[in-house]
């Protein structure tokens, strides 16, 4: 083989290995926000720094991008009437907002070589039919994908699924639902093996069903004994069986794979919004609404039955291996990064803890005087944690016992979405614009 032929052949399988690096085909990943380690994988940058690439999104939406290969999804709703803009910062008051006119919902491919757009569809076009709060989006449920289709639920919508060329699969449309508060929707869809998994609480009447993947057939529905929640379902597979996890602020349940309710648990805080998710062996629950006395973090073993909820005094018991009543979050899931239970709390302070004991390693430690505030959900790799303030500025955390700001890394927009890591890269939204940030 002649030398430059050789070279291109390089070159060419060095772009296809860092396109398979690693997927991110849902919401924080595979790995609940922990991708592989990899020295190439960026650890600085700015707005110009580092940015292989970056295009303006159509629209509003806190949806989280997801990456298959070379595929960035993106989801938004787009208007053209005048919307009050969301600030950053927590405001615990109502700030509700009316739709004051049409919108188009909307998903979006771009190549991740090149941040070019393959193709956009539009699901639907019309006026909402609800309120939302100033700070959520009509197009906040994040995607997923199979690498064969995109699964797209946009609440009070329907669920609406293509091939990764942009052909239109099966829908179900569905909604409106009355939701508590009027602060809008936000639970994304799941899939495992061939099965699509989608919990719709709301103030009507709440459910959840499951879909053949391929087909679109409803294989079930349950009602559910619950209220409006935000939190997205959790597919657990362990060594005794498979759970779908439903965290809720009336109780959390556990299904199987058939719609049978396994086991409850009550007492989480007054609104549920993070997402359930499993390492070493234990399953992971919180909810903290800031206003609430209560806001727990639950460590539960395999195998629970029936109710498990803790008695006055306990913090464990036979299935909760160990319980924190005022570790939880608000919006940002919590992450497992090796040994540690990291907890990024909306007001900006981080604590750390024994993610198998719930032995605390440190409190509460103010992460920035600065910032107003986080939304997004922390993610790590290469011995660190990242936190992704509303205010575009990630903040490098030295992983492990000692609590470490290494740097700080600024976009200079307002952010809420949680990134994807995936082709040795980090992909964020910010309120306007799609970043492809990686090492040259």
């Amino acid at each position: 083989m002649k030398q430059p032929a050789a070279a291109a052949l390089i070159l060419t399988l060095s772009s296809i290995s860092l396109l398979h690096a690693e997927n991110w085909p849902q919401f924080r990943g595979s790995q609940a926000g922990v991708a592989a380690d990899d020295p190439r994988l960026p650890e600085t940058w700015s707005q110009t720094e580092n940015v292989v690439w970056k295009v303006n999104v159509p629209g509003i939406g806190w949806s989280s991008p997801v990456v298959w290969n070379d595929h960035v999804i993106v989801t938004s709703a787009v208007t053209a009437t005048d919307a009050e803009k969301p600030k950053p910062g927590l405001y615990l008051g109502t700030y509700i907002t009316e739709p004051k006119g049409e919108y188009k919902w909307i998903v979006s491919d771009y190549d991740l070589r090149t941040g070019q757009r393959r193709w956009e569809r539009e699901v639907k076009a019309a006026v909402p039919g609800g309120a939302k709060h100033l700070k959520n989006s009509y197009a906040s449920e994040t995607p997923v994908t199979d690498g064969e289709r995109v699964y797209v639920y946009f609440g009070n919508v329907g669920l609406f699924v293509f091939d990764l060329n942009g052909k239109p699969l099966w829908s179900k449309p569905m909604g409106p639902f009355r939701i508590r508060n009027g602060w809008g929707t936000a639970s994304s869809p799941v899939v495992h093996r061939d099965r699509v998994y989608l919990v719709v609480d709301n103030d009507d009447r709440s459910f959840m069903m499951a879909y053949n993947k391929v087909t679109g057939s409803e294989l079930w529905r349950v009602e559910r004994q619950e209220g409006t929640n935000w939190t997205t379902p959790f597919v657990w597979e362990h060594d005794k069986r498979t759970e779908i996890i439903t965290a809720g602020s009336d109780k959390t349940r556990a299904y199987d794979v058939d719609g049978k309710l396994l086991w409850e648990l009550s007492g989480m805080s007054t609104i549920a919004i993070p997402t359930p998710f499993a390492r070493h062996g234990l399953l992971y629950i919180s909810s903290g609404y800031v206003a609430d006395q209560l806001r727990p973090t639950y460590a539960i073993r395999p195998g629970a039955s029936g109710d498990i909820s803790l008695k006055a005094g306990e913090t464990s018991n036979a299935f909760i291996a160990w319980s924190n009543p005022t570790a939880g979050p608000y919006n940002p899931t919590p992450l497992v990064y090796g040994d540690y239970l990291y907890t990024l709390h909306d007001r900006g302070f981080l604590t750390c803890h024994d993610a198998k004991t719930g032995k605390e390693i440190y409190g509460r430690q103010r992460i920035s005087a600065e910032s107003t505030g986080f939304t997004s959900s922390p993610w790590a790799y290469n011995g660190k944690v990242f936190l992704l303030s509303e205010d575009g500025d990630t903040f490098v955390v030295q992983a492990g016992p000692e609590f470490k700001v290494l740097g700080k890394n600024s976009l200079g927009e307002l952010t809420l979405a949680t990134p994807a890591v995936a082709g040795r890269s980090l992909v964020v939204r910010t309120a306007s614009t799609l970043f492809r940030i990686a090492r040259p």
